[in-house]
């Protein structure tokens, strides 16, 4: 009996990885090299590698930021009050002499410019390439999570309407965009977990003085730094002229914009923001489900196919969240009030200036 229980018990065993691997066979690309489960996805290899090399330089870099930038800035102009039309489906391109005038996306020319030229050389329509550089990119950044990809979005109809939150909007305007987003909208933690990208980000016009100008002070690390230095005491310029929208930093060669800083003080948001600090897994699958939802605005995952596994994984991170020389917790202007902030590190030496981050094109 035993013998025979074992016989089936082993022939149930080798049914089930019969099985998977059926489910996982994998079929060879054109291309000699690759192997993928979905035929479709072979194209995209040859496109991973182009910009890596000629976009990229396979750093986390200018051109890794704006190209995450740019999944946001083509994503999120869709309204669920007026019919959500548009999402990621790359109208950013394909109607980028409309949508880049608009006063939220300046600046978002010259990679629009950029990725055009890429397109040209590739088969694959815009709010694919879109998305796609904006994972693959990302990946670069040590620590970063791998973001999934779908592929199959079909060529947009018709410009987006000016929908792209500021940097100097209220609280509550840009809550009420973001909710307005899509048939569900994006509730109010989920636009905390959005700003992650901030961890690896830059500004050139919000203050057009000091272009590349970080958010952090480690912008080529997918970190939780971010986290911390937006709740650092600044100083709010005048909402007008050049300064709009940018609040001053206390850290030398750091720009703050208006809306970080205000999302880690209110009482809606501070609590979520002050939550990542130290928390890199959180970071990871938060930041994973932020754009897995945005990159499908608009469209229906089930058309789509995941091509997920083109897309590199980053080099793992091990660093913990520290106060910046010369700060302590009596610098943080601390916006949730149930939970004590984080136990943190200063680090050594005098403070020094933050580099500004440069540009390959």
């Amino acid at each position: 009996m035993v013998f025979k229980t074992l016989a089936v018990l082993l022939s149930v065993v080798g049914a089930l990885q019969s099985a998977n691997a059926a489910l996982t066979r994998r079929v060879a690309c054109p291309d000699g090299v690759n192997t993928a489960t979905n035929a479709a996805c072979c194209s995209l290899f040859a496109i991973r590698d182009d910009i890596q090399e000629n976009l990229f330089n396979n750093e986390c870099g200018h051109e890794a930021h704006e190209s995450l930038r740019l999944t946001f800035h083509d994503a999120i102009a869709i309204s669920n009050k007026a019919g959500n039309i548009g999402g990621a489906d790359g109208s950013i391109i394909t109607f980028a002499d409309v949508e880049t005038v608009f006063p939220a996306n300046d600046g978002i020319d010259e990679i629009v410019e950029i990725q055009k030229s890429f397109l040209a050389r590739h088969n694959i329509t815009p709010g694919d390439f879109i998305q796609f550089a904006g994972a693959v990119g990302l990946s670069n950044c040590p620590g970063a999570p791998q973001l999934p990809f779908f592929l199959g979005r079909p060529l947009a109809v018709q410009a987006a309407d000016d929908l792209v939150p500021e940097p100097f909007h209220p609280v509550s305007q840009i809550l009420a965009r973001f909710a307005d987003a899509g048939p569900v909208g994006f509730e109010d933690v989920e636009v905390v977990w959005g700003l992650s990208a901030h961890t690896v980000a830059s500004a050139d016009l919000i203050d057009p003085t000091i272009p590349g100008t970080p958010f952090d002070s480690t912008p080529s690390k997918f970190d939780t730094q971010f986290f911390v230095e937006t709740q650092l005491r600044g100083t709010l310029f005048p909402g007008t002229g050049g300064n709009q929208g940018e609040v001053q930093s206390p850290l030398r060669g750091e720009i703050r914009l208006q809306s970080d800083h205000d999302l880690a003080r209110d009482s809606r948001t501070a609590c979520e923001w002050q939550s990542f600090v130290n928390n890199p897994v959180k970071l990871h699958d938060r930041f994973i489900d932020f754009m897995t939802k945005l990159s499908l605005l608009g469209q229906d995952q089930n058309s789509l196919i995941d091509c997920s596994e083109v897309i590199p994984v980053p080099p793992t991170l091990n660093v913990v969240a520290t106060f910046p020389a010369g700060k302590t917790i009596r610098d943080i202007e601390q916006g949730c009030g149930s939970t004590p902030f984080p136990t943190l590190a200063t680090d050594p030496g005098p403070a020094t200036s933050i580099a500004p981050v440069p540009e390959n094109f």
